[in-house]
């Protein structure tokens, strides 16, 4: 181990021993992961917090909000839409306030202090803890680990010399492992990563995931069918952490991408940008995704660009598998 990933595992015990974690009297699932990087915990958020109200409980999701310009506990939603802005509530954070109606969305770096307020307005939730793997100042009940197939653990090594944000023997705490990607991982792959996982914890199940798509979505809200996009040339931009599998959902659905810019992840958007996006594209459509989406409201867009809407699919056992632990 190098001398700055040997500081950053210090750092990090220090910081376990000093966090006193907190229980909320209610139930807390947590969806997370253990490396730098996109596994899809966004979608994955999304897609449990909805199965859990067809389940007829009455989930709310405690988020961070990364990047989020305002630093304050306060309700990004109350299940019927944003109630600040994408900028003041963080670009993951203010997309599941948009899609999650009826499910309220609390962002608070304090995920117990956020969880205390959301009790205030709604006595019986399923907290649902987004990217809370390694927030320990809240108790859990249920401990979600995403894993991306394509990359599971980098060179194996901790931040900042690696991908790690903590020891791969962290994985023991983990209550449902989540192999993620999987649509375009060889069997191989994902056996390999199923057989060293259950190494380090082989009391978790292990499902595996994968990005469905389901409709584009233009500036306005509106929908069309992925059908539209068949054999269409397209530029594509991105700021997320990971572009390659996005740009590899496109191919599957026919399209041509015929250039692409790819920005930092969490990228704040400027009007130059747009301008810029627009002259390359030279005509052609543009799509991006949801996430990139809503940090565009505020700018002058053109009418031809698009997010490609996806859906995290997993198992059908996972969801009977966490919905029997609550109980």
């Amino acid at each position: 181990m190098g001398l700055f990933s040997f500081i950053y595992r210090i750092g990090l015990s220090c910081h376990k021993l000093i966090s006193k974690p907190h229980k909320l009297p209610v139930k807390v699932i947590s969806i997370g992961n253990i490396t730098l990087g996109g596994t899809g915990k966004t979608p994955a958020v999304i897609s449990v917090a909805k199965a859990a109200k067809n389940h007829g409980l009455s989930p709310c999701i405690l988020t961070r909000g990364y990047k989020a310009k305002s630093g304050d506990t306060c309700f990004i939603s109350k299940g019927e839409g944003p109630l600040i802005s994408a900028a003041d509530a963080g670009d993951e954070a203010y997309l599941m306030a948009e899609i999650l109606r009826g499910i309220p969305v609390v962002k608070g770096k304090n995920r117990y202090e956020a969880g205390l307020l959301a009790l205030k307005e709604y006595p019986a939730p399923v907290f649902i803890l987004d990217d809370g793997f390694q927030h320990w100042g809240l108790q859990r009940d249920i401990d979600i680990v995403l894993i991306d197939a394509t990359n599971p653990f980098g060179n194996k090594r901790l931040f900042p010399e690696g991908m790690l944000r903590e020891p791969l023997t962290a994985l023991k705490r983990a209550h449902v492992i989540i192999i993620t990607k999987s649509d375009i991982a060889q069997a191989e792959s994902i056996a390999a990563i199923s057989q060293e996982v259950r190494k380090i914890n082989p009391d978790a199940p292990v499902f595996t995931a994968f990005h469905k798509p389901v409709e584009l979505v233009d500036t306005a809200g509106n929908t069309t069918e992925l059908k539209s996009l068949m054999n269409k040339k397209v530029y594509v931009f991105t700021g997320i952490a990971s572009n390659i599998y996005f740009e590899s959902l496109l191919r599957t659905n026919g399209v041509q991408i015929i250039d692409s810019k790819s920005f930092r992840d969490h990228h704040s958007y400027t009007q130059k940008d747009i301008d810029k996006i627009k002259a390359d594209a030279m005509g052609l459509d543009i799509i991006t995704t949801e996430k990139d989406m809503v940090k565009l409201k505020e700018l002058n867009v053109p009418q031809n660009v698009y997010a490609f809407r996806i859906e995290f699919t997993v198992d059908r056992e996972f969801y009977e598998n966490i919905f029997r632990r609550l109980q």
